[in-house]
């Protein structure tokens, strides 16, 4: 009877142990972007978006996105960050990556997607955060240029009202862009939490 008992807690034990390593292997990081308006914090779909994320996280640890800003903030559709300093200075980046906006998310409110040109696989550093629900930015599976989408990376977990705030700020033009905060939305640091960690 005790041998049995010994068995069946061990067999529990180890069940346990390999649940464990499977939510430790299947979780995704956090990010915190700290913002001069406060903190937004996001889930990063590294098992959806793993080169996106992975180009996202290099960026951040490198201290790359310290006290740069928003540079586009559109009240109906997003917001956009991660390239230009204070003083309007685009930053030098890293080669482009390749496109995963056909991982099947959508550009909901909320989410976090990577900016880009108008050639598909062309984004580097700059990201912008969803609004509203933007379906006309997802992947339809055509292979052009306009329907081949916008890489959605993760999602706001905390923070939206800050988001929110942020969208509301009062903008003006300074070139290139038309919807430049007047008061400039800063960009502290991105803050990279591993899975298990927070």
């Amino acid at each position: 009877m005790t041998k049995c008992l010994l068995r069946l807690l061990a067999g529990l034990l180890l069940c346990a142990n390999l649940s464990a390593q499977e939510n430790m292997a299947t979780a995704n990081p956090t990010a915190i972007i700290h913002t001069s308006m406060g903190d937004i914090t996001l889930e990063l779909y590294a098992d959806k978006a793993p080169r996106t994320v992975e180009n996202f996280i290099h960026y951040a640890n490198s201290g790359f996105y310290n006290d740069t800003i928003f540079h586009r903030v559109i009240s109906h559709f997003m917001i956009q960050g991660g390239g230009f300093t204070v003083d309007m200075k685009q930053k030098p980046t890293a080669e482009p990556i390749i496109n995963e906006a056909d991982n099947g998310l959508s550009n909901t409110r909320g989410t976090i997607a990577m900016a880009r040109t108008s050639l598909p696989n062309s984004a580097t550093s700059q990201f912008f955060i969803n609004v509203q629900d933007n379906p006309g930015l997802d992947h339809t599976g055509d292979t052009s240029s306009r329907a081949w989408g916008y890489a959605v990376f993760g999602k706001v977990t905390k923070g939206m009202d800050v988001v929110d705030a942020i969208r509301s700020v009062e903008t003006t033009s300074k070139p290139p862009f038309s919807d430049v905060p007047k008061t400039p939305v800063v960009i502290q640091r991105v803050e990279i939490i591993p899975p298990g960690k927070d």
